[in-house]
């Protein structure tokens, strides 16, 4: 995988992680709604042709995972790509709404 940078754009209830790879200029992106302060939904995960089989789209998984316990505040996954990455990480569930942890 490649070093994948991340920033954060959001705008009112509205935002985006977004992914960047040095050397490249296309993006990947996961956005949101924010609810309250402490839940947001992840309704889309994007990662464009030029940037698929880089990790790019896990790897925003993963930072957003980081972000929401880091900042206190629980994720929605109604994003496809999220909701299977979390089935596969029940380590998740304290901050992934609806997931159980595995016992």
């Amino acid at each position: 995988m490649s070093d994948i940078t991340f920033t954060l754009e959001e705008t009112g209830s509205k935002g985006r992680y977004v992914a960047h790879i040095a050397g490249q200029d296309d993006v990947g992106e996961m956005t949101f709604s924010r609810l309250s302060p402490t839940r947001i939904i992840v309704d889309h995960t994007g990662v464009p042709e030029s940037l698929k089989g880089q990790g790019v789209g896990s790897a925003l998984a993963r930072h957003i995972v980081a972000e929401a316990r880091e900042n206190g505040f629980t994720i929605v996954p109604l994003c496809p790509f999220l909701k299977a990455q979390a089935d596969r990480h029940p380590e998740w569930s304290d901050v992934i709404e609806g997931l159980k942890a595995k016992a």
